[in-house]
């Protein structure tokens, strides 16, 4: 493997009972946002304990930064910061107590750092955890992630309990720690709104298969979503066609090929899509 890339994932397997995440190819180059969308159940948490070697892969290879994910653990965890969607610090803790901690084992701990994040998010040093709402959690998780100073920065829907303020905020210093071309950021979340502002590269998941990837400006120029006639639609090359939703009077589609569908069918109106449309009608897909 290549050392262009901070992650790169080939041939992942992992198999439970009553679900399969089945080989995933996945990779987030060096200075980038990698947008992982999908739905609850799709494979994303997964994923991400899979890279930390919190769960036993069943086959696949995976690197970050070069390293193998198993054999070089230790040094993988060590550049690794990661955020899930619960916080991991104790109840009885604070703030201040958290920073003493992690500054004692983290060896890049920046401490300055840390305590200008809590004055930013407005978390007091001296309040206990137990007392944090959901969001102040989220908030105080993502401070310590970053005070560690990884290079690489893994996600699992941290921003799901922030407001749209704080959200914006946490986004923004996302664009920042990846704005040096050598960090990066895999960021599982079911809010799209804030993938299409911050990610540089979208993935989705869907009952544990990797249904599309790709650079994400790319991706939401390539698609369209047609609004037509049963007629209009049955007159259509169902090549460009992803997913279709159909009422008594008209269709909604989901087209692929944008530019192309519009030099051969001019006449029938497409308008951009945002990534919600792309995850809700490629799994229509399968139903079209």
């Amino acid at each position: 493997m290549k050392n262009d890339n901070a992650i790169e994932i080939r041939h992942l397997t992992k198999e439970y009972r009553s679900f399969c995440l089945e080989d995933i190819n996945l990779m987030v180059p060096k200075g980038t946002i990698l947008g992982l969308i999908g739905e609850n159940g799709a494979g994303k948490s997964t994923t991400i304990k899979c890279i930390l070697n919190l769960v036993r892969c069943n086959g696949g290879e995976i690197q970050v930064l070069g390293l193998d994910h198993r054999a070089q653990e230790r040094e993988v965890k060590a550049r690794t910061a990661v955020v899930f969607d619960e916080c991991p610090f104790h109840e009885t803790l604070t703030p201040a107590m958290v920073g003493k901690v992690l500054s004692g084992a983290c060896p890049d701990w920046d401490e300055a750092r840390y305590a200008a994040l809590l004055r930013e998010f407005e978390l007091p040093e001296d309040k206990i955890v137990k007392e944090f709402s959901r969001g102040m959690k989220m908030k105080l998780s993502i401070a310590a992630a970053l005070a560690r100073n990884p290079q690489v920065l893994l996600l699992d829907e941290a921003t799901s309990g922030l407001d749209p303020v704080a959200r914006d905020s946490i986004l923004e210093k996302l664009m920042d720690f990846v704005s040096d071309g050598e960090r990066s950021v895999l960021l599982s979340s079911h809010i799209t709104s804030d993938l299409e502002k911050a990610a540089d590269y979208v993935a989705y998941l869907h009952k544990g298969k990797l249904l599309l990837q790709g650079e994400k400006d790319e991706l939401l120029a390539d698609f369209g979503r047609l609004a037509c006639t049963h007629a209009e639609l049955d007159g259509v090359d169902s090549a460009f066609l992803v997913g279709v939703r159909k009422s008594q009077f008209q269709c909604e589609a989901l087209i692929r090929r944008k530019r192309e569908f519009q030099r051969l069918y001019p006449k029938l109106a497409v308008d951009p899509v945002d990534l919600e449309d792309i995850m809700v009608f490629t799994v229509r897909g399968e139903e079209a």
